[in-house]
């Protein structure tokens, strides 16, 4: 076992020991390096190995179960989440989770505008929509070479930029981001327009800007898989949750009914 392990290891004292066992196995303690790291974040900082800052999993576990507390009665009541994570190692995760629950989601540059001027946005959604149906039909069949192949690219083009936006039919309840560092602009929309955000963070990140933070090690795909697991387990029981409630209010509604 190596040091920062072993350094990790003697916090099991304070969870149960095959929570730390998960969280070291996918290198969820790792965090930046000491120049980097965000003050506001020291209290998230355990030790210091080798220039690298080694994670309290103490804050780390703390973080998630604030942030699952908070998505199960979002979900339960309905809420929608919009995903961001444009690192490589985040994508196919994201984009699965998206598919899986009809999310929208942003893999590629953040559409500036896409909370905060919401309505255009949904108009240039909706224009994409509307061509990339009628290009899929033949409507532009009748149209010279040069003009369908301008449609075709201009076609590309949105669908590289907002083709994970098509379910973002009104604004998210919960923004949800795999590093909040480089994706600033779509945190500060969110903050603007009081939108909670739950995001995995890495020490360099500032935890003002985000209502639940789970500080981890952002870039291992190993660790950014960890994470998104316990979304989407959170997620499942959230939909479990609303299924419940609908049937339970069903059930009150039928109950009032049979005594009239």
């Amino acid at each position: 076992m190596s040091t920062e392990a072993a350094t990790i290891n003697n916090q099991a004292d304070f969870y149960p020991e095959e929570v730390y066992k998960e969280l070291v196995e996918a290198g969820v303690f790792y965090g930046r390096s000491k120049s980097k790291t965000n003050p506001k974040m020291k209290p998230c900082v355990l030790t210091n190995r080798g220039g690298i800052e080694i994670i309290n999993l103490a804050k780390t576990i703390e973080g998630l179960e604030a942030a699952i507390g908070f998505l199960k009665e979002k979900i339960r009541s309905g809420g929608l989440v919009l995903l961001v994570g444009t690192q490589p190692a985040a994508q196919d995760t994201i984009v699965r989770l998206a598919m899986k629950f009809n999310f929208p989601y942003v893999i590629r540059r953040w559409p500036g505008g896409a909370l905060t001027n919401f309505k255009v946005i949904s108009k240039r959604i909706e224009y994409f929509k509307k061509t990339k149906s009628d290009l899929a039909a033949g409507f532009f069949q009748k149209y010279t070479k040069k003009e369908q192949l301008d449609i075709e690219k201009e076609v590309s083009r949105l669908e590289e930029l907002m083709g994970g936006l098509v379910n973002l039919n009104r604004e998210p309840d919960v923004l949800l981001v795999i590093d909040p560092s480089p994706h600033l602009t779509a945190v500060r929309e969110a903050n603007r327009l009081n939108i909670p955000i739950i995001a995995f963070a890495d020490v360099d990140s500032n935890p003002d800007l985000l209502q639940y933070p789970v500080v981890g090690n952002n870039k291992s795909r190993k660790s950014i898989d960890w994470f998104l697991g316990k979304i989407e387990t959170a997620i499942d029981e959230g939909r479990v949750m609303q299924k419940e409630a609908a049937a339970a209010k069903e059930a009150e509604k039928q109950a009032e009914h049979n005594e009239k």
